[in-house]
């Protein structure tokens, strides 16, 4: 039975009003720890007691730190995604609807910069373990793009791969900016230039 690992994990089940409730303090606790004093305030511990959830009931919802951020991050991207059906991209052409919508959301991350950290750094470090956490954040990610460009957005061959592109630029800029190797002049440079692909795909 040596394969088992590599099964596909069931599904889990969705969560009650009183579950939801909990992994809702949990995710604001964790945030608010974040903003005041970045990834390293993030104790679980102390996350626990702030969202006045037991510690082992904490590691039930997320077995570890790295969880719980990636999970937050996750968290933010739903919330962003949510204002943008709300206030879509005034912007016609697809390519700048795109940079509108990442420029929206790197200018809340320069906010709370201790948090953005927090949360990419979670990102960098997750290993296999959290994988399925990361493809959500991914996909969430692809589907915020795929959904500024908006209903006019010809699907033609190559679009795929731009959109790829963008998204690894995304993440690429926000990591240089963290580290201070990038300026905020220069990120939204390189977001504006990898949505101008969507112009002329491959």
């Amino acid at each position: 039975m040596g394969h088992m690992s590599t099964d596909p994990k069931p599904s889990p089940l969705p969560l009650t009003e009183r579950q939801e409730a909990r992994r809702r303090r949990i995710l604001e606790a964790s945030t608010r720890l974040a903003c005041g004093g970045g990834f390293d305030a993030v104790q679980m511990r102390e996350v626990a007691e702030s969202s006045e959830v037991a510690l082992g009931t904490l590691y039930r919802y997320f077995p570890s730190k790295i969880h719980l951020l990636v999970a937050t991050m996750e968290d933010q991207l739903g919330q962003l995604h949510e204002t943008l059906r709300k206030r879509p991209p005034a912007a016609t052409a697809p390519s700048e609807r795109v940079a509108e919508t990442l420029l929206r959301a790197f200018r809340a991350l320069q906010r709370e910069p201790l948090l953005a950290d927090a949360m990419v750094r979670a990102l960098i470090f997750a290993d296999r373990s959290v994988s399925a956490e990361v493809d959500t954040v991914s996909r969430l990610t692809t589907t915020i793009i795929v959904d500024a460009m908006g209903p006019d957005a010809a699907p033609g061959p190559g679009r795929e791969s731009v959109v790829r592109v963008i998204e690894h630029t995304w993440h690429a800029a926000l990591v240089t900016w963290l580290s201070g190797r990038a300026t905020v002049a220069q990120v939204t440079e390189d977001i504006r230039t990898a949505c101008g692909l969507l112009d002329h795909p491959a």
